[in-house]
């Protein structure tokens, strides 16, 4: 009868632990290696002593020697029993398509269907995956001074990271052909999983990898049923998953394996429970190093990414360009659209048009990651337009982010910062948001939000706690904050920020609306107004107001701060009045305030109130008055008087006269039309009359205009006060943006603020005097 046991020689022994030094390992390692629970059969080897034969025979494979050589006596019955040796394949390119063939349908209903959230029914990943690019290089990875980084433009923020974003990117199935041992990094939302997904139904459809099996494996299942059965091993695991397709012969998998025909997808290294972390990646180190030929990827969220594995190349996903936008939408609206596929590409090039405004640049910051655009199409497709309250958009975003994403697909994460509730975490977000940006500052140094969190945490305990192990749990928490949701990112070492601007604006409104009590809520709409002429402000005023649920304290407040900017400048005043005078001498005029805002334009900038007045459709009135500052533009004395620029004034002055219908000023002007040089004239002549008339000519034309019209007047303002004006002007746009904006605002202070926008200090006194 076989012998059911073996045992190392003396000589074997000495063999064995010579090659078991040169591992460098422990006798726990060698144990992991062949896959015992305990290192006691290991010593029993290393002692002489009998140990199951499998288990010798794997130990001796482990350590590369041959068990013949190593055992005392091998009985001769199973010198050719190919269980214990490294197998022979005749043709491994069949067994693969066997393998291949019998596991099709596991890998078609493991990766081929996508449950979007929010929709209702599945949709084939086929219908809605777009190629993913790649970045190279990770931005967190690189070191920078906080001061490159805060003069950064609003709308590049964002993009800040991805240099020269056509050198730095490559397809992602490029990565995989060119790295046999690749991480996927990205944050959450950007398509990890359904990358991965994506190679493995190309691999199924012979589209990528046809020479190879493809298996998929979700580590968080792999951890918790390993958690069961107290053993980790990938090797086990997949065995399970074969047998699932009915391949129950385990020298199979071995075969593919120590041939290099697998590639092996792992989803989720974030994913794991941190008690059960270690165990994963020593288990997916182990098995990488011992089943080296073949390919593996994982996937692995950037914050995590100190989760290393040796031997492994980092990639990160990059964000969508525009054409990618482009294209996912289509697919989108076509796989969704339930009319046809023709109402579905309509509906895509609806939704990029109206993404494209610019009125709608915000949304095209947030929707570069399939998460989000899902979202933006998902809400465009029921509504047919974009929230008009960006708020509405932003919170939805911010509840798949702090639990629903992760909630959606089944995924409980470590109990992270003190075990938080969703308005604690809210809470502590706008505080962070709102010391930053009342700072100006959209990045941070990690000591400084880690100050911010302990600052918190120490808030809501009465129990002190030292300043050693608030920092430690700061760095904690701020590590899991960034782990869990990716709403603070690591953008360069030690240098964080939100991931988008928008939700830091977004948390910084949140802070004003949820003060605590009254005189706390007034005196954040005071500390809001007080940034009112500074444009960096301009999303933080929109969102509070949509926010609150009453505006009306909001708005008056920026009346009043907007019409002190210029109360106190004599000569300003003096030119408000005039606007306002010139508004009221308009017949058929629109709202007043519309009427002063032209004629302050066309006092400073003529040609950009000419288009304004043209595109608005005004009052016949205001249309000449900018065709006659259009005109004295033209035929400024200043101007080289040559035949062509004469001939242009004869031309314009002819069209304008068109439209005059007061009779003094026709009269006027058609004598200055007389005046004026016959264009059959030499170019002597010209010359002579430019030279002697022109400069009279041009000067009566002016005082003719100034007469008549009551515009044109030489407002000579300095430096200081063009900054004022253009201050007062876009503060005043702001503020009507506010009112305009789906905001709470009660009719009867929405009436008043519009009827008095752009009034001088006199007429506002005695309007409240009546």
């Amino acid at each position: 009868m076989v012998k059911r046991s073996l045992q190392a020689s003396l000589i074997g022994i000495q063999q064995a632990k010579r090659a078991f030094a040169l591992k460098g390992w422990t006798q726990d390692n060698l144990a992991a290696e062949v896959n015992l629970k305990t290192r006691q059969p290991i010593w029993r080897f290393f002692s002489g002593r009998p140990v199951e034969r499998h288990t010798f025979i794997e130990i001796c494979l482990v350590l590369q020697l041959n068990w013949r050589e190593i055992a005392t006596n091998p009985p001769a019955e199973f010198l050719e029993i190919e269980e214990y040796t490294q197998p022979t394949v005749p043709d491994i390119d069949t067994l693969v398509q066997q393998v291949r063939s019998q596991r099709f349908d596991k890998i078609q209903y493991q990766c081929g269907i996508l449950q979007l959230l929010d929709i209702s029914r599945p949709v084939a990943i086929d219908d809605i995956y777009i190629d993913v690019n790649v970045l190279q290089e990770i931005a967190s990875f690189q070191w920078l001074e906080i001061t490159d980084l805060q003069n950064l433009d609003p709308k590049e923020f964002d993009r800040f990271g991805l240099g020269e974003a056509d050198q730095n990117q490559i397809p992602g199935i490029q990565a995989v052909e060119t790295y046999t041992k690749l991480r996927v990094l990205g944050k959450p939302g950007v398509g990890k999983t359904t990358f991965l997904k994506y190679l493995a139904i190309q691999s199924n459809q012979n589209a990528f990898a046809a020479n190879q099996v493809p298996i998929f494996i979700t580590l968080r299942n792999f951890a918790e049923e390993s958690k069961v059965t107290n053993e980790f091993s990938l090797l086990n695991y997949i065995r399970q998953e074969f047998f699932t397709s009915g391949i129950s012969d385990p020298s199979v998998i071995e075969t593919l394996l120590n041939e290099g025909r697998v590639l092996l997808l792992l989803d989720g290294m974030d994913e794991v429970l941190k008690q059960q972390s270690n165990a994963v990646l020593s288990e997916i180190r182990r098995f990488s190093e011992k089943y080296h030929k073949n390919q593996l990827v994982a996937t692995c969220r950037t914050a995590a990414q100190k989760l290393r594995i040796r031997g492994f190349t980092d990639v990160e996903i990059a964000p969508f360009t525009l054409e990618q936008i482009r294209a996912f939408a289509q697919k989108w609206f076509v796989a969704f659209t339930k009319t046809n596929t023709e109402d579905g590409k309509a509906q895509s090039v609806e939704f990029i048009e109206k993404l494209e405004l610019a009125e709608n640049w915000q949304f095209r910051q947030l929707v570069v990651t399939p998460l989000f655009l899902h979202l933006a199409c998902w809400v465009f497709h029921g509504q047919e337009k974009f929230p008009a309250k960006r708020t509405d958009f932003y919170k939805e975003g911010l509840d798949l982010l702090l639990g629903k994403w992760d909630e959606a697909r089944g995924i409980e994460r470590d109990d992270v910062y003190r075990g938080f509730l969703l308005p604690q975490k809210l809470k502590l977000l706008s505080q962070i948001a709102a010391a930053t940006f009342e700072q100006g500052h959209y990045f941070f140094e990690q000591r400084v939000v880690e100050q911010y969190i302990g600052d918190y945490i120490q808030n809501l305990t009465n129990v002190p706690i030292d300043a050693e192990s608030l920092q430690i749990e700061s760095e904690a928490a701020l590590k899991s904050m960034e782990a869990q949701h990716g709403l603070l990112a690591e953008r360069a070492r030690g240098i964080f920020s939100f991931s988008y601007l928008a939700f830091q604006e977004y948390f910084t409104a949140r802070k004003i609306v949820a003060s605590h009590n009254l005189q706390a809520f007034e005196q954040a709409l005071e500390g809001l107004v007080s940034h009112i002429t500074d444009p960096h402000w301009r999303e933080i005023f929109l969102l509070t107001a949509t926010m609150l649920r009453s505006a009306d304290s909001l708005v008056q407040l920026m009346k009043q701060q907007i019409d002190a900017l210029v109360a106190e400048d004599a000569y300003l005043q003096e030119f408000l009045t005039w606007a306002s005078q010139k508004s009221r001498s308009i017949l058929t005029q629109p709202k007043d305030a519309t009427v002063r805002a032209f004629y302050l334009a066309l006092s400073r900038t003529p040609h950009v109130a000419s288009h304004f007045a043209l595109a608005a459709s005004l009052d016949q009135g205001m249309f000449l008055d900018a065709a006659l500052d259009d005109l004295l533009l033209e035929c400024a004395i200043d101007e080289s008087q040559d035949f062509a620029h004469i001939h242009a004034c004869g031309d314009a002055l002819s069209n304008i006269l068109g439209i005059v219908l007061d009779v003094g000023l026709y009269k006027s002007l058609e004598q200055l039309s007389d005046q004026l040089p016959n264009p059959h004239h030499s170019q002597e002549q010209f010359r002579l009359w430019s030279q002697t008339n022109y400069s009279a000519w041009a000067e009566q034309l002016k005082i003719t205009v100034i007469n008549y019209r009551n515009i044109n007047h030489q407002w000579q303002f300095s430096p200081e006060q063009e900054q004022v004006l253009q201050r007062y002007y876009d503060a005043n746009q702001l503020l009507l943006d506010c009112l305009h904006s789906n905001s709470e605002v009660t009719p009867a202070i929405r009436q008043e603020i519009e009827a008095t926008l752009l009034l001088p200090q006199k007429e506002l006194e005695d309007r409240e005097w009546q």
